[in-house]
């Protein structure tokens, strides 16, 4: 049986209800296979996607769709190692990650 996260999407939708999107550049850390990331994506977010695990990484990228890609960096990465200047994203986001 095949696991489905929030397919309702209503996580997406809270967020959305939260602040306008477009244009902020967000910092997900814990993306996993991307499946937030392309939601912040749809609502015109500029996300930089972490994660630790490669295989996760590249999960993402396949599942990444290409008009996505000039908005979207997934790269592999860890919470506890962030190589970014202070106040270089408007939000960061870590959730569904231990």
């Amino acid at each position: 049986m095949a696991l489905r996260i929030d397919p309702e999407r209503n996580e997406v939708l809270a967020l959305k209800r939260v602040t306008d999107w477009r244009g902020k550049r967000i910092l997900e850390i814990g993306c996993g296979d991307g499946r937030l990331t392309r939601g912040l994506a749809r609502l015109g977010a500029r996300v930089q996607a972490i994660d630790p695990d490669v295989a996760l990484i590249r999960a993402a990228r396949r599942r990444m769709p290409p008009s996505f890609s000039p908005r979207v960096t997934y790269r592999v990465g860890r919470a506890g190692r962030l190589d970014y200047a202070a106040r270089s994203f408007s939000v960061v986001l870590f959730s569904w990650a231990l």
